[in-house]
Formats: structure tokens, C-alpha cells, sequence
């Protein structure tokens, strides 16, 4: 008997976050992925560098691949340093894989990557999204809701 996933995942240290992603596409469903990295991309991550605002993922050949990730060198590296921006392998079951394709092929679907960190056994994950693009006037939307809402604790604190 498989053992029941958490609604949220196990978050230790969060190193990096696309904040950006929220705004742009309306979430349906998330994922949490390892990823395949070197050395020294670990041990820059564990530095808190790394970013993920323009990456996404995609499938191909039975994988998935975050790519336009920013990774920076580290700075002991020497030889043995990485690429910055390669491609990496995300770690996913088969099943999961097959409903990403599916849901990307089909439905016009995309891979995002929310955020990177590291859970509580020390291993780098990726929480990844399965979002639909918003339109202009959804954005709108969003802005006007997140507008009344400051505004609504702002009086809800000047009277209490």
C-alpha cells in the first residue's frame, strides 16, 4: 500500500522562489521533483544563490528537464565548476510523468517551477506546478482582489 502524500511539502530552507509564477497562470496542480545536480551546483544552492524566474520545465523522451535555470558557479569550483544555465533532469515517478505530458499535450498546459529547496533530509527539490496561462483582464482581476484585501486589513487595524 502506497503511502499517502502531504498536501504540502517539507520545506527546510527555501533557496529560491518564482514569485512572478502565482501571478502570471492560475495553478491547478503541484508536484514535488528532485533534481539531478553536480557538486558544486549543491554547494552553491546551499549558499542561498540560484535563481528560477524565467526557467521552466518540459517533457521529452519520457523526462522531464528544467531548463533556463541560473545556478551560479561556485566560487571554490575551480575546474570541476558547472554550466550556469544547463538543462537539469527532474526526478519523477513514471505515472506522474505520463500525467504531465498529457495534461501538456492535450490541454495547452505549463510546467513552472514555484520554487527550489531543500527538504528535511538535505535534498534538493524543485516544487513544480502544473499551471494555465492567465489572461490580461484575469491579471487585472488578481491585482484589484490583492488591492481590497491590504486595503480591508488596513481599516479592519485602524478600527480595532
Amino acid at each position: 500500500m502506497a503511502r499517502p502524500r502531504p498536501n504540502t511539502f517539507d520545506k527546510v530552507k527555501s533557496v529560491a522562489e518564482n514569485r512572478r509564477a502565482r501571478f502570471d497562470y492560475h495553478i491547478e496542480d503541484t508536484y514535488e521533483a528532485g533534481i539531478a545536480l553536480t557538486g558544486t551546483e549543491v554547494k552553491s544552492l546551499r549558499f542561498g544563490e540560484g535563481s528560477i524566474g524565467e526557467s521552466y520545465a518540459e517533457v521529452t523522451n519520457g523526462e522531464v528537464w528544467l531548463v533556463n535555470a541560473n545556478i551560479p558557479e561556485f566560487s571554490h569550483g575551480n575546474r570541476f565548476n558547472h554550466e550556469p544555465k544547463r538543462p537539469r533532469k527532474l526526478l519523477l515517478h513514471e505515472r506522474e510523468i505520463k500525467k504531465l505530458h498529457g495534461a501538456v499535450a492535450r490541454e495547452g498546459m505549463t510546467l513552472v517551477p514555484l520554487s527550489v529547496y531543500f527538504n528535511g533530509r538535505g535534498r534538493a527539490k524543485v516544487e513544480l506546478a502544473l499551471a494555465k496561462g492567465k489572461k490580461a483582464h484575469d491579471k487585472r482581476d488578481t491585482i484589484k482582489e490583492r488591492d481590497w484585501k491590504r486595503e480591508a486589513a488596513r481599516i479592519l487595524k485602524d478600527r480595532g
